[in-house]
């Protein structure tokens, strides 16, 4: 499932690639992420908990950043877990590209997530709306943890956004499936050019 999120932050490239360049600071943006492990060679071990309503999905796993370009400020990950429960496998490359913007730097994120087992029975819209839920704290999470450095606080001390589990995200999340219905009712018909 390909899931991409482009966001700006007010900081200049530089500190926002530094940023980037720094596992733990990103991992702690991540929505219910906690490294467990640093590895050596840009290898980390953590866990990930995701939690909405009754369903609650616990993974043991990896990452690892596979490509770094300093030159194109650009950095790919790949993460794989288990559910400790053994309902299922996760694996996720994460890409993420910098660019100067007028107010800082635009970030882009692509994800491709793929479920296995019966982690991946609740459903490609359900678990693309959590997701994209869970990208937009992440944006929200790295300008806050930004605007922490650049006044010379410390970011472990800034709260974030919106925490991994509960009622908030579930609602945020069946927020967009019902936009995305409406879409479709809604929006024009516009048949593919053959």
């Amino acid at each position: 499932m390909q899931i991409t999120n482009q966001f700006e932050v007010a900081q200049p490239m530089e500190a926002v690639w530094d940023f980037f360049g720094n596992v733990p600071q990103v991992a702690a943006c991540l929505p219910g992420t906690e490294l467990t492990d640093e590895l050596g060679d840009d290898r980390y071990g953590g866990t990930v908990s995701i939690g909405l309503g009754p369903i609650k999905l616990d993974f043991d796993g990896g990452a690892e950043i596979t490509h770094r370009d300093e030159d194109a400020r650009t950095i790919s990950v790949a993460a794989s877990g288990a559910d400790r429960k053994g309902r299922g496998q996760a694996t996720l490359e994460l890409h993420a590209n910098l660019a100067e913007a007028a107010g800082g730097t635009a970030v882009e994120v692509a994800m491709d997530l793929q479920l296995s087992g019966p982690a991946a029975q609740y459903g490609r819209g359900l678990v693309g709306d959590i997701t994209a839920v869970l990208l937009s704290d992440f944006a929200a999470n790295v300008q806050n943890r930004l605007a922490a450095i650049a006044a010379g606080r410390d970011p472990d001390e800034v709260g974030q956004v919106q925490s991994a589990g509960g009622a908030a995200i579930g609602v945020r999340a069946a927020q967009k499936g019902l936009a995305r219905v409406v879409r479709r009712f809604v929006m024009p018909y516009r048949p593919e050019a053959v």
